[in-house]
C-alpha cells in the first residue's frame, strides 16, 4: 500500500472530487484483484465498495482480496467478507504501523486481534505485512520484524497465504522468511525488484504480484522481472485505489480497472490476453481458494472504519 496511514473520512462540501476512469472492454475471460483497498475513499468522486465491486463484475474481475492495514481496517475487511460473496479477506497490521504500536505498548493485543480474526473462513491472507524501510528507520526496524514474525506465524498455523508488504527491503524480507519459514502460498505484494530478485523469489515457489505500475513508462526493470518468472506463479492487483494504470495514471484506482494491466501484460509477454488470465484465476484460486458462497443477511448496515 502505498500511502500506509490513509484512512476514509467524509469529505468537506467544497471539497474537489477526482472523476474515476471510464471502464475498459469486458475481459473475455475473468480474473482477480488480488490485493485491494475498498474502504478508502479520500480525494476520490463518490463510489462505494458495492458499487467499486459492481463495476468490477462488469468488465470481468470475478473476485478480490480486500486487504486489511491495521485492526480496524482488517476487521471491517473480515465482516465484509463474510456478507459479500466476491470479496474474500487479507487481515495485517501494515509494518509501518508496528512502530508506532510497539512505542504505545499495544502491538502484542493487536497481534491477538488479527490471530483472532485469521479464525474466520472467508479470512484467506495475513497481509499486507512485511518490511517496508522506506518510511521507518533503524529504531523501528525491530518492531517491524517481530510483528512480520508474528505474521508468519499466524499465517501458517491457520493455513493461510501470506500476502507481503516490501519496501527498500528485499534482502531482509527474503532473509526473515528463509529464517523463520515461508507459509506454503507466500505473495510478493506490488512486486518491486529486478529480473535477478524475481528469479530468486519465484526459486522458492513465492508468487509475484504486478500492480498497474507495470505500466509505468519508466517501469523497465519490473517489466523484465515479469518476463523471467513461470506464469504460473504471476498474480494480478490493483492496489486500489493507488497505482492506477496507463492510460489514467494519476487518477483513482479500482478493481474495474485490472483489464489494463491484463492486457498490458499480454502484450509485453507476446500471448493471449485470455490465456495469461486464465492462467492468473488459476494461480489466484490456488493460493486463496474459492470465493463463492451464499451470504448471511446482514442485520446492519457495514461502515467503513474511521481514524
Amino acid at each position: 500500500m502505498t500511502e500506509p496511514f490513509l484512512r476514509s473520512r467524509h469529505r468537506e462540501p467544497d471539497e474537489k472530487l477526482v472523476e474515476y476512469p471510464p471502464a475498459p472492454t469486458p475481459l473475455v475471460v475473468p480474473v482477480y484483484d488480488n490485493h485491494t483497498h475498498l474502504e478508502i475513499e479520500d480525494g476520490v468522486s463518490s463510489l462505494d465498495f458495492r458499487e467499486q465491486l459492481d463495476r468490477a463484475s462488469s468488465v470481468g474481475v470475478r473476485g478480490v482480496v480486500q486487504v486489511g492495514t491495521d485492526l480496524a481496517t482488517s476487521r471491517w475487511s473480515a465482516e465484509v467478507a463474510a456478507a459479500e460473496p466476491r470479496v474474500l479477506a487479507a487481515v495485517a497490521l501494515h509494518p509501518n504501523e508496528a512502530p508506532e504500536l510497539e512505542a504505545r505498548g499495544v502491538l502484542d493485543e493487536h497481534l491477538a486481534g488479527i490471530a483472532e480474526l485469521a479464525a474466520r473462513p472467508r479470512v484467506r491472507a495475513i497481509g499486507e505485512t512485511g518490511l517496508d524501510f522506506f518510511r521507518t528507520g533503524e529504531d523501528g526496524r525491530d518492531a517491524q520484524v517481530r510483528s512480520f514474525e508474528a505474521h508468519i506465524a499466524i499465517a501458517k498455523e491457520h493455513g493461510l497465504a501470506l500476502q507481503i508488504h516490501d519496501r527498500e527491503a528485499h534482502r531482509e524480507v527474503v532473509e526473515t522468511l528463509d529464517r523463520v519459514g515461508a507459509p506454503e502460498h507466500t505473495v510478493f505484494h506490488c512486486f518491486s525488484g529486478d529480473a535477478e530478485f524475481a528469479r530468486e523469489v519465484a526459486s522458492r515457489g513465492w508468487y509475484l504480484s504486478f500492480a498497474g505500475t507495470v505500466t509505468f513508462k519508466n517501469a523497465v526493470a519490473l517489466r523484465e522481472a515479469l518476463e523471467v518468472i513461470p506464469r504460473a506463479q504471476i498474480l494480478l492487483e490493483t492496489d486500489a485505489p493507488y497505482l492506477t494504470p496507463t492510460p489514467y495514471r494519476g487518477r483513482p484506482n479500482s478493481s474495474y480497472l485490472l483489464p489494463h494491466t491484463l492486457r498490458f501484460m499480454a502484450d509485453h509477454l507476446g500471448t493471449d490476453p485470455s490465456m495469461l488470465a486464465a492462467q492468473i484465476s488459476s494461480n489466484t484460486e490456488l493460493v486463496y481458494g474459492r470465493w463463492e458462497h451464499e451470504p448471511p443477511t446482514l442485520t446492519s448496515p457495514l461502515e467503513l472504519p474511521t481514524a
